[in-house]
């Protein structure tokens, strides 16, 4: 469930333009006014936005945005314009592409997405950016897990709920055999079974892992595994069991500590607004013991802060 709110009365796409093109003018931007029409509105209405913008303007609103803001509330709502196949698209190009490799980033976005939406932004990917997303991964990813990226942005896979029992006991043993049962371990069997199945079937398979052999998938992972490889393998575990409990935890390690690492706090809340905030807000509860809004309060200020906790609700 998303966590968008939207005015009782809401304005056409035009009047939220003028309304933009007023916040830009004069001495300053008017941070606020644009922090409260953009984050309040959805993909399709965002896009009416821009389009209206540019008509009326002659401009992009991308470009204006960009000279008017400035820090973390910037790189927010930039990232925030998009719809989300562009805006994972973007993240993704970003990460492989950028002045700092980010493969903690290219990597939580292409294990946690369905294959679907992996699809859909793999498309846009090369329009957007004239380049294959199977290069970039070329390029900067290595060993197990450059394989385990590679087969997850090519495989066609199930994303039903249906799960073939047979199947899941063959996974099992099969993956017992290629890490805990042997010394080494066949990396190439765990890179097979977790990009090739479904989050149905993975989940399943965890659960007889554990019924079976009395240890879990996650420890097991653990153990045998380490790096990227450990943590692509990792995620979309996690994702196929409650995606909502993994994304929790990831904006947890965020904000834990000293410091904050912001890129990722904008990155889930951004990306995840629209689709399972709702339930990442409510297993962040259940599992850290205070609101999700409440710790983003703690670790953000001004017009950042504003902008993140009106797309948290």
């Amino acid at each position: 469930m998303a966590t968008l709110s939207f005015p009782p009365v809401l304005t056409s796409p035009r009047d939220d333009a003028m309304q933009l093109y007023r916040a830009f003018k004069g001495f300053g931007c008017d941070t606020a006014a644009v922090v409260n029409i953009l984050a309040h509105r959805d993909s399709t209405q965002r896009s009416l936005i821009e389009r209206e913008y540019k008509a009326m303007y002659s401009e992009e609103l991308t470009k204006r945005l960009k000279s008017e803001l400035r820090g973390d509330v910037e790189t927010a709502i930039l990232l925030w314009l998009p719809d989300p196949a562009l805006r994972d698209a973007t993240i993704v190009r970003k990460a492989l592409s950028g002045d700092v490799i980010d493969l903690k980033a290219a990597t939580e976005v292409i294990c946690s997405r369905t294959s679907t939406q992996v699809q859909h932004f793999k498309q846009i990917y090369y329009a957007r950016f004239h380049a294959y997303l199977e290069h970039d991964i070329e390029t900067q990813a290595s060993g197990d897990h450059k394989k385990l990226l590679l087969a997850c942005v090519t495989a066609l896979r199930y994303e039903g709920p249906e799960v073939d029992r047979a199947m899941v006991d063959h996974d099992a043993k099969s993956l017992y055999k290629a890490g805990e049962k042997k010394l080494g371990t066949d990396e190439d069997t765990f890179i097979f079974v977790f990009s090739q199945r479904s989050r149905a079937h993975l989940a399943t398979v965890a659960s007889a892992y554990h019924s079976m052999y009395g240890s879990s998938l996650e420890k097991a992972i653990k153990k045998e595994t380490s790096g990227y490889f450990e943590s692509a393998l990792l995620t979309i575990l996690r994702c196929g069991e409650n995606p909502g409990k993994y994304f929790a935890k990831v904006l947890h390690k965020a904000m834990k500590g000293i410091g904050t690492d912001d890129s990722t706090l904008i990155r889930v809340i951004v990306t995840r607004a629209e689709i399972d905030l709702q339930y990442i807000k409510a297993e962040y509860q259940k599992n850290y013991g205070k609101p999700l809004s409440d710790a983003v309060h703690k670790e953000t200020s001004s017009h950042y802060r504003a902008f993140l906790l009106a797309l948290i609700g």
